[in-house]
């Protein structure tokens, strides 16, 4: 039997990146649920195509290139400013391009998952650790299972999602006391993308994001006070 534990996240502020995804809408879901006010960031607007993110009164849609510093600072300076304070950051933007080995890998490619998957990471921490210090707020990023080793393929994401893996024990290292920071190591995420490009794949051993989004809340609430800097294996049944 499948259980949710409760969390109230009641008067916190919490930012989604990526939230217009598979993973990001999830976890605007899952906190929205939880009474925190909500803010869901992305470049794609909610009435793309491609967007899985509904927006409401609870859950606020905010605009914004996460990859482009000024950009950043302003979304996040709106958002404090709105809603006085925040407590959660959760760093979901990121993307996925199969594998190929370096030697076949464009530099285009290489510099869009650096910039996709880690930078945003950077610089909306970046930016919302002031707030989050005055909050004694939480942060939680998305690293993943095959950060942990090399191997034939896809090697720019797995070196970017190392590079979460230790932004986050720096972000823990830097401010120890007041903001915690953590990550989720998912193996395979169940999202109609992943399905898409690898379709003959065991999706049933795939992680459901609304089991990610569960330790997303339990990573951010007083149930975790005493965990910061870890990276957390999200694996389902893979």
């Amino acid at each position: 039997m499948s259980r949710t534990a409760d969390f109230d996240f009641t008067d916190t502020v919490t930012i989604v990146t990526g939230a217009s995804g598979a993973l990001g809408s999830a976890a605007v879901e899952r906190f929205r649920a939880a009474d925190s006010t909500v803010c869901a960031v992305d470049v794609i607007e909610p009435d793309d195509e491609d967007a899985l993110l509904d927006p409401d009164d609870v859950a606020h849609f905010y605009r914004a290139d996460l990859t482009d510093e000024d950009d950043v600072e302003r979304v996040v300076e709106e958002i404090a400013d709105e809603h006085g304070r925040i407590d959660h950051l959760l760093n979901v933007a990121g993307t996925w391009r199969g594998g190929q080995p370096i030697a076949e890998t464009p530099l285009e490619e290489y510099e869009l998952l650096m910039d996709v998957n880690l930078k945003t990471a950077f610089l909306a921490s970046k930016h919302a650790l002031p707030h989050l210090r005055e909050s004694e707020g939480a942060v939680v990023s998305v690293s993943a299972r095959s950060s942990l080793q090399g191997d034939e393929g896809d090697g720019p994401y797995r070196i970017t999602k190392a590079g979460i893996r230790l932004l986050t024990e720096t972000l823990a290292a830097e401010n120890l006391g007041t903001v915690r920071a953590n990550c989720v190591m998912p193996s395979v995420i169940d999202t109609p993308m992943n399905r898409e490009m690898m379709p003959d794949a065991g999706h049933d051993s795939w992680v459901d994001p609304a089991e990610i989004a569960d330790v997303f809340a339990f990573l951010c609430s007083e149930g975790a006070s005493a965990t910061s800097g870890a990276a957390v294996p999200v694996y389902g049944e893979a």
